[in-house]
Parts: structure tokens; sequence; C-alpha cells
């Protein structure tokens, strides 16, 4: 299970450090992809077989169904720890997540995501204003 949140950075050769939490250690694979609300979504290798049964029970009959499928899988990308605990990020998903530096590695119970710093922040700003009314809402 991944938890908490945790500031890193991206160095030039679009590596980042995986929090030791987050690894059971070297030459661990992890699958990266293009997440949803402007991140990037890190699964291990059995919650991306779990992510790849859940998106291929979807009704391909159904054009939405087809454009994610195609869309989402076009994106991923399989990345392995090295001996310093980082992995490396492929450079279109660096661009279409809007990631530079400073990243906020966030724990989401069965991934992990990748967030720009200052996205984050605001995200977290405006949706923690909600958190209450959203629980309620999930609730019913």
């Amino acid at each position: 299970m991944f938890l908490g949140e945790y500031k890193h950075s991206v160095d030039n050769k679009g590596r980042l450090f995986i929090p030791s939490r987050f690894r059971r250690g070297e030459n661990q694979r992890f699958f990266v992809n293009l997440g949803l609300d402007g991140c990037l979504s890190v699964f291990t290798e059995e919650g991306w077989g779990a992510q790849q049964i859940r998106i291929n029970e979807m009704d391909m009959m159904k054009k939405d169904a087809r454009d994610f499928k195609r869309i989402y899988f076009s994106k991923a990308a399989e990345t392995v720890c090295d001996k310093q605990g980082r992995i490396n990020l492929p450079d279109n998903l660096l661009e279409e997540a809007h990631l530079d530096k400073e990243v906020v590695v966030v724990g989401v119970s069965d991934h992990f995501e990748i967030w720009d710093t200052a996205r984050w922040d605001d995200y977290q700003r405006e949706t923690s204003k909600r958190y209450e009314e959203i629980a309620e809402n999930l609730a019913q």
C-alpha cells in the first residue's frame, strides 16, 4: 500500500528517487503512465496487471473505451529501479505532466502519483475545501 507524500527532484536525465517505503529493492519494475488530473501514475507489476484487467474488461464496442485504451497504453512505459533507488521517467511523460524539477510523490493506496509541486499544491488546496462534501457524495 502506498501512503504519504514526499518531495523530490527530477534530475537533468529524467531520473527520480523513489521513496524507500515504495520500493522492494534493486531492479524492481514499475509501470509509469499519464495519470488523470495532470500527474503521472506509477504501478508495481502486480498493480499494473490489475489495471490491465480493469481496462480490458471495458466494452470495446464503445468508442470512448477504445479511445481510452489506445491513449492509456500508448503512453505507458516500463522502468526499473536502479541501485540508488531511482527510476527513469520518459521525456514525453515528463512533458505531458509538466514535470520539470521539483515534484511530489503521492501515495494513492494501490499506486503512487508524481505531481509538479505547484500543481499538487493547487490541486490539494482546491480539493481539500470540498473534502467533507466529496466524502458525503461518495457515501450515497
